[in-house]
């Protein structure tokens, strides 16, 4: 088992693996699990800032009744593996039990009581959630086509790794000190053999608005997680979930150009034109995303060049040459 100082050098050197991680010493550095270090709930789990002697972390408790030992075993096998830049740093994991005396049908008998916790890096700016706004306002497009790059990145990542994440959506994109994000919160991930391209379901996972059509069918492939990415760029580019393709184009032309960058404006196109074709009906019909990897990345160089142009064209301006 990991000790606190086996935790704070894992914090410090991104070297180190994941850990098993005791019980006490995450109860330790949320102060008891305080109401004061909660820093997210929902209905599976509860986050809690834990204070190291060199920084921060994020320690994740689930709640008893959501996940049985083969759910919480296929999520940490699922983290391990997991090393990226755009995808939150796993630490370590804590399945605990303890054996509790309690009254049953008038009867002392024991009961198992599991603890079943994770912890990551703190991630300080909170979710993509709380910076998506309208394209007339909210985040310049320079930062929001870096966001959209490094989410694909880290999705394609996962997907080179055989993982599906099932469950892609604004709460689960986290955002460091420079914006850069993180894909984050892997409960109802998936860890795909070489040879297979999806799984059956037993039940529906996911969040409403951004699961693929074929989640309602029982059906996950990696291609599900294109559908969700979809969502997300048009939220991205847009403020919505779905958008006119003219009006949102017109609406950044204008900013644009009121911003002297009017360059980029090729970028938003392709954006919305991804946001399209990822979210078709037909997971076949989507593209895969390396491909849309490199689209990003062919509307980057364009945007350079007509940076760099107008640059020179300004500075040849100045010196008199027409």
């Amino acid at each position: 088992m990991a000790t606190l100082s086996d935790l704070e050098r894992m914090l410090s050197d991104e070297s180190e693996g994941p850990k098993a991680l005791p019980l006490s010493l995450l109860f330790d550095i949320t102060k008891g699990f305080s109401d004061d270090l909660k820093i997210g709930s929902g209905g599976f789990a509860v986050v809690y800032k834990g204070i190291l002697g060199n920084g921060l972390v994020a320690v994740k408790r689930l709640n008893n009744s959501y996940m049985i030992d083969e759910e919480f075993l296929q999520e940490v096998k699922c983290l391990i593996k997991v090393k990226h830049q755009n995808v939150v740093r796993f630490l370590g994991y804590c399945a605990d039990t303890q054996g509790v005396a309690e009254t049953y049908n008038g009867n002392f008998v024991m009961a198992d009581v599991h603890q079943r916790l994770f912890c990551f890096e703190y991630v300080p700016n909170g979710n993509l959630g709380a910076y998506i706004s309208e394209a007339s306002h909210g985040l310049e497009w320079r930062k929001r086509y870096q966001i959209i790059k490094g989410i694909c990145e880290g999705l394609n990542y996962l997907h080179q790794n055989n993982i599906v994440h099932s469950d892609l959506n604004p709460a689960n994109i986290l955002l460091d000190n420079n914006m850069v994000p993180k894909i984050a919160d892997f409960g109802v991930s998936r860890c795909f053999r070489d040879n297979q391209s999806g799984d059956i379901l037993t039940k529906v996972v996911g969040t409403m608005g951004y699961m693929a059509p074929e989640f309602f069918s029982g059906k996950i492939k990696l291609k599900s997680d294109i559908y969700s990415l979809g969502v997300i760029i048009t939220e991205i580019v847009t403020g919505k979930r779905h958008s006119e393709d003219e009006d949102v184009i017109e609406i950044w032309r204008n900013r644009l150009e009121r911003s002297k960058e009017h360059s980029q404006l090729e970028q938003v196109k392709v954006c919305v034109k991804l946001g399209t074709e990822c979210t078709e009906f037909n997971p076949g019909k989507r593209p895969p995303i390396q491909l849309i990897i490199d689209r990003l990345a062919e509307k980057k160089k364009y945007g350079l060049v007509h940076q760099n142009c107008s640059e020179f064209d300004g500075r040849a301006r100045r010196k008199g040459f027409q």
